[in-house]
Order: structure tokens, then sequence, then C-alpha cells
């Protein structure tokens, strides 16, 4: 993890600003000090040599307790720790895809059946 920046303020849209030295990627994952991940970062804004980065707070982050933390410090990961945490995901994301195919393949196997059945009933009543 790196430093990102001390912690400014709460904003009014529920962002947590942060003052910085130095321009984070977007998307990347904020921490604070004891390593809590608390949100990732929204965009980048202000002047360059000192700008500020919003923060989108994830939903089970307690606001009011990060209102009272301003000036603490807050880190950012790394490309290499972003790196990982998207793998996880893609890896997540394609175990429940192709859980869902297969499932999807059998409903539709069933289905196909049952046509044939009545297809060949039909067949047999014009006889």
């Amino acid at each position: 993890m790196k430093f990102l920046g001390n912690l400014s303020h709460l904003a009014n849209s529920g962002k947590l600003i942060v003052k910085t030295t130095k321009t984070p990627p977007a998307g990347a994952f904020v921490f604070t000090n004891d390593k809590q991940k608390i949100g990732k970062v929204y965009s980048i804004f202000g002047p360059v040599k000192n700008p500020y980065v919003s923060v989108n707070i994830f939903r089970s982050v307690n606001r009011r307790d990060l209102e009272s933390r301003q000036g603490e410090k807050l880190f950012v990961s790394t490309k290499s720790e972003m790196e990982k945490a998207s793998k996880k995901n893609k890896n997540k994301k394609n175990s429940k895809n192709s859980s869902r195919n297969s499932s999807k393949k059998n409903s539709k196997g069933n289905s196909k059946k049952s046509k044939s059945k009545k297809s060949n009933s039909r067949k047999r009543r014009n006889n």
C-alpha cells in the first residue's frame, strides 16, 4: 500500500474528500491506518501539484466515524494489489457464469424432450 493523503472532510454528496500530493489510479481501493478497506477512488480534481481525491465510501463503513477522523492518513492499493483483486473477481464471475450456463443447458434439454414428446403424440392422434 502507498500513502494517499490526509482525510479532509466528508462532502454533502457522501463522498470522502482526501488532500493528496500524488495522483492515484482511478478505481483503486482506499484503506485506513488499520488496513480497513473503506472505499474506492472515484475522481481526482483540483490543482495538479496538490490535488484532491473523491472516494466512494462502502456501505459497510460508518460515516460518522470517518467524520471524526479528519486529518488521518489514508492509503491506496498498488497496481499489483489491484490486479490481484481484479483476477479474483474475474474468477468468481467465471465460476458463477459457468454454473448458470450449465443449469440453462439442463433446463433447455428438458424442454426439448417435452416438446418432442408432444409432437409425437400429435402425430399419433392424426393417424
